[in-house]
C-alpha cells in the first residue's frame, strides 16, 4: 500500500487535497477526527481550545507520535492501493508513517498567514472562530508539536496562494503521478 501524507499549517490547504483525493477515488484518513471523537467522547464542544488541549494530552499521555499511532490502524483497514492521510502535525509522527510504511511520502502544503487567516474566517468549522491573535497561538502551537519540522521533511511541496482552480489543477496532477 502507497500511503500520502499531507502536512501543512492550519488552513493552507490540507482539507482540500482530501477533497481532491476523494473526488479521484483515494480514501482519505483525518488524523484531526481521531482527536475530534475523543473531544465527544468527552462531551465537550469541538472547539480549538478543546481540540489544542485533547491534542497536547494525547501527546503528553502517549508519546509525540500518538496520533499517528492512532490513526496507522483506520489506514492499514483500507484495501485501496492508495490512501492519503491527512493532517500530519509533526516530525514524529512523520518518523512513525515512514517507519510502518515503506512507500511513504509526505506532501506539504504552504501558505502565507493571511492567506490562510482569510481562508479560516470563510470555512466556518467549529474550531475556527479564531481572532488574529488566537490564530497565531495556535500556529505556536502546532509548531511546538513539531510541525515546522514535519514540513522540512516534505517529499515536496506546494503552494498555495492562488485560486482554488489552480491548486486543485495542481493537487490533481501530483496525486495522479503520485499513484
Amino acid at each position: 500500500m502507497k500511503v500520502i501524507g499531507i502536512v501543512g499549517m492550519p488552513a493552507s490547504g490540507k482539507g482540500e487535497v482530501s477533497k481532491i483525493a476523494r473526488d479521484l477515488g483515494i480514501p482519505v484518513v483525518v488524523m484531526g477526527d481521531a482527536v475530534r471523537k475523543r473531544v465527544s467522547d468527552a462531551g465537550l464542544p469541538a472547539t480549538d481550545a478543546n481540540l489544542g488541549v485533547m491534542s497536547t494530552k494525547l501527546r503528553s499521555e502517549l508519546g509525540m507520535d500518538a496520533i499517528a499511532r492512532i490513526t496507522i490502524p483506520l489506514i492499514e483497514a483500507e484495501t485501496a492501493p492508495v490512501v492519503l492521510v491527512d493532517g500530519i502535525r509533526g516530525d514524529y509522527e512523520v518518523a512513525a508513517f515512514r517507519e510502518r510504511f515503506s512507500d511513504f511520502t509526505l506532501i506539504g502544503i504552504v501558505s502565507s498567514f493571511e492567506t490562510r487567516y482569510a481562508r479560516l474566517t470563510d470555512r466556518g468549522r467549529s474550531d475556527d472562530s479564531l481572532t488574529d491573535e488566537e490564530f497565531r497561538a495556535r500556529d505556536e502551537r502546532e509548531l511546538g508539536w513539531g510541525l515546522g519540522r514535519a514540513l522540512a521533511q516534505a517529499d515536496c511541496t506546494v503552494t498555495n496562494e492562488g485560486t482554488l482552480e489552480e491548486f486543485t489543477a495542481e493537487i490533481r496532477a501530483l496525486l495522479c503521478r503520485q499513484g
